[in-house]
């Protein structure tokens, strides 16, 4: 056979390549696609935020608002049993008080002076200050009349008052018995009605006998401060006659305590307005008192906001220094030592710190300050170990890392291409960092500031372990020596009192209005970050 005979095979048709083709996911959860269903899961983060805080603010308004109503009342049974009327009375009498210090703590100057500086005994001191403590001990005998007034009335004022608590635990009794049915019970449970007129007689009746006192009064204490003797310490003369204006301003106050006691009326309704008030304004916050309540927020605010001054004046040039050195001076091989340092402070638990300042900074910073090469230092020396100074340097310990790692974050953000424009115009490495990093950056750094406030405003275990727990306002009067001075903080008096209150009661309600104003607070800060990055942004743009 020829090969010429022999065809060839047909060749085969090209394969075509599939299309292809994208097929729709089939698995489906609650109706929607997988994709779907992950980007609903992510991106919820928004509405669930929303939700979290709506659900907050109503726990917080359902625990916390019945307490005005509830301090209304107290309020409402503080005048009608007499405790104000007799708290005209006492106001004078502590007045007197406050001025019978300011007059020993003249007398304790002057003994310092003469031991320290011209080298006396003790003994000797005291025998050249014997005609002032016979003048001190004069004017303090001179509140004498207002103090038996004072001691009479209030054991009056209290026996209405439990009188009348007394009769109201029956009423509860009693309504308890006939909720479940024993009548009987209720029967037997007696509730007398109190008659206020006749029970305040007696306070009202001594009000013209009480301003013939005070009366009295007013004029022994001129006579006293007439026959004031000279100081043997001529520097502190200046006190004496700063003291003598006190006592002129103290009687000063007289006519009008007069005409609250010839004024005061037992049935004169309590504004609603002043309950909130007296709690957002109020400078006592009183608890547990045989004779009244008093909640009021002054003193906590004001002692949270001294520590967060004191952890943010430490804090910002640690924290934002740090940052600049970090992003713009730092080798990497410091870079892997400082950062992780300073990121683990906030990995200390906040107790473990409070432990700290007991121990060991509380101590330290007060033995620091009894060195006489500090003395010049305001508020150097001082006594208390535990106060606003030693609560505030250990938040600004806690506010550090924060600070430091958002600032650090917002110096990357600035494009490269502005610093190498700089360096091209002649700057310097300062002039660059001071000039146009740091102003690009200033956005962040002042939001890295104000999480840092924030941080620290919401501290609880430290404050509450070192800041001394002293409910009162400190004496603004003396310079930065209040900075020194125990404190209590909003998040301090929550910790400390929640697990003694009953539930329901006014002051369980007033802890939760606490929280509520701290609630607030976090959201204006927020706030106020979003307002100061926003302006920025736009003025730069």
């Amino acid at each position: 056979m020829s090969s010429a005979s022999i065809t060839p095979p047909p060749p085969k048709p090209p394969v075509q390549p599939k299309p292809f083709v994208i097929h729709k996911e089939r698995t489906r959860f609650f109706g929607l696609t997988l994709d779907e269903t992950i980007r609903a899961f992510f991106g919820g983060n928004a509405f669930m935020a929303v939700v979290v805080l709506a659900l907050i603010t109503i726990f917080l308004f359902r625990e916390g608002s019945a307490f005005f109503g509830q301090n209304r009342a107290s309020i409402t049974l503080y005048r009608t049993a007499g405790l104000e009327y007799v708290d005209y009375m006492r106001a004078q009498q502590e007045g007197h008080t406050a001025l019978t210090r300011y007059l020993f703590d003249i007398r304790l100057r002057a003994v310092r002076h003469l031991t320290e500086n011209e080298a006396l005994s003790v003994a000797e001191a005291n025998a050249k200050l014997a005609a002032f403590d016979e003048f001190a001990g004069r004017y303090s005998d001179t509140i004498e009349p207002v103090r038996g007034f004072v001691s009479d009335l209030t054991d009056v004022a209290v026996a209405i008052k439990e009188k009348y608590t007394i009769n109201e635990d029956a009423k509860t009794e009693r309504a308890q018995f006939l909720a479940t049915g024993m009548t009987a019970e209720a029967d037997a449970v007696k509730i007398a009605e109190i008659d206020f007129k006749a029970e305040l007689a007696p306070l009202v009746g001594v009000t013209p006998m009480y301003v013939e006192a005070a009366n009295g009064v007013a004029t022994a204490i001129n006579d006293v401060l007439a026959t004031a003797p000279a100081l043997p310490v001529p520097s502190l003369e200046s006190r004496m006659t700063r003291f003598k204006e006190l006592n002129r301003e103290y009687l000063a106050t007289f006519p009008e305590t007069q005409r609250k006691l010839e004024t005061w009326d037992y049935l004169k309704p309590v504004p609603a307005l002043d309950t909130v008030t007296g709690f957002l304004f109020g400078k006592q916050w009183l608890t547990a008192s045989f004779w009244q309540d008093w909640y009021g927020l002054v003193p906590l605010f004001v002692g949270s906001l001294m520590v967060s001054i004191i952890a943010l004046f430490l804090a910002v040039p640690l924290g934002v220094g740090a940052a600049i050195y970090i992003n713009q001076f730092a080798g990497l091989r410091e870079q892997r030592i400082i950062k992780p340092a300073i990121e683990f402070i906030s990995a200390i638990p906040s107790v473990v710190l409070g432990f700290f300042g007991i121990a060991v900074l509380g101590q330290a910073l007060r033995a620091l300050s009894q060195w006489e090469a500090l003395s010049w230092v305001p508020g150097f020396p001082f006594s208390e170990r535990l106060n606003a100074l030693t609560a505030g340097c250990l938040l600004a310990l806690i506010a550090v890392p924060t600070i430091f790692t958002l600032a650090e974050d917002a110096l990357n953000n600035v494009p490269r291409s502005f610093k190498e424009a700089s360096f091209a115009l002649g700057a310097s490495r300062m002039q660059t960092i001071l000039r146009i990093i740091v102003p690009a950056s200033l956005s962040g750094i002042v939001s890295a500031v104000l999480l840092g406030l924030g941080r620290v405003i919401g501290e609880t275990m430290v404050v509450l372990l070192c800041a001394g727990n002293r409910i009162a306002i400190p004496d603004f009067t003396q310079g930065f020596t209040a900075f020194v001075q125990p404190v209590h903080t909003m998040t301090g008096i929550i910790a400390q009192e929640m697990g003694e209150v009953v539930r329901g009661e006014i002051h369980y309600r007033a802890l939760f209005m606490v929280g509520l104003v701290l609630f607030f607070i976090a959201l204006l800060i927020n706030f106020l970050a979003q307002k100061i990055v926003r302006k920025y942004r736009i003025s730069i743009g």
